[in-house]
């Protein structure tokens, strides 16, 4: 990064702008200077936006933890940050802090067909078309995510496996549970929900994820997979 001193953030080689290489390569990748320069968004004339966060952490002794006691005017008194670029790293070290103060909510855990249907009966009970939604769970059976992945008409919609398990993937689900809905009312699964559930199921397993369930809405009914030893 030191061959760039005197080179402006856009004309440095792709990896190394902190925006482009946070895309490419995931925000861990980037040190706290360069976490900083987003903050601060551009540099000056004479000094790059990292730079200049390079300025700022050397004021703090490169200490974020020291940094984080900086007020507005302690940022204001080095050279190319003013009020709007301070405000920004004074805002954005508090929500931090705030974070560490906060008492992350507890998912709510699936201990059977039931919890689901629980979970999901709003989402679908009275809607005339068929929607197809996914949990996404730990390790502790805990759900990190619900997220519907189609909707289409009154008698079916189009479930797009490869999206199922890009989103388990990238959540780092241990294991998934697919539900949907029948208009109908009919509690029974059709031939394309049996070969839609042994498909991701088959898919899921090769990447140590497994389906746990597959329940369908209809009405104040739900019909389980799990339940009915089809999966």
């Amino acid at each position: 990064m030191d061959d760039y001193t005197n080179l402006s953030i856009r004309n440095w080689a792709l990896e190394d702008r902190p925006r482009e290489k946070m895309m490419s390569k995931g925000i861990q990748s980037l040190s706290d200077s360069e976490l900083i320069a987003l903050l601060i968004g551009s540099g000056t004339r004479k000094a790059s936006a990292v730079e200049l966060a390079r300025q700022i952490l050397n004021k703090a002794g490169n200490n974020l933890d020291k940094l984080g006691k900086f007020s507005i005017s302690d940022l204001k008194k080095l050279k190319g940050i003013g009020e709007a670029r301070a405000t920004s790293i004074v805002a954005a070290l508090e929500l931090g802090r705030r974070r560490k103060l906060t008492e992350p909510p507890e998912a709510d855990k699936i201990t059977g067909s039931a919890d689901v249907f629980n979970m999901i009966y709003p989402v679908l009970s009275d809607l005339s078309h068929e929607e197809f939604w996914v949990l996404i769970l730990n390790r502790s059976n805990r759900v990190i995510e619900k997220r519907r992945i189609s909707q289409g008409g009154i008698t079916g919609t189009v479930t797009d496996i490869r999206m199922i398990l890009k989103m388990a993937l990238e959540n780092l689900a241990t294991s998934l549970i697919l539900c949907h809905n029948h208009p109908s009312g009919n509690l029974q699964p059709s031939d394309a929900d049996i070969s839609v559930t042994r498909r991701l199921k088959e898919s899921a397993s090769l990447m140590d994820i497994a389906l746990l369930d597959h329940i369908i809405v209809a009405g104040k009914k739900y019909f389980s997979f799990a339940d009915d030893n089809l999966i």
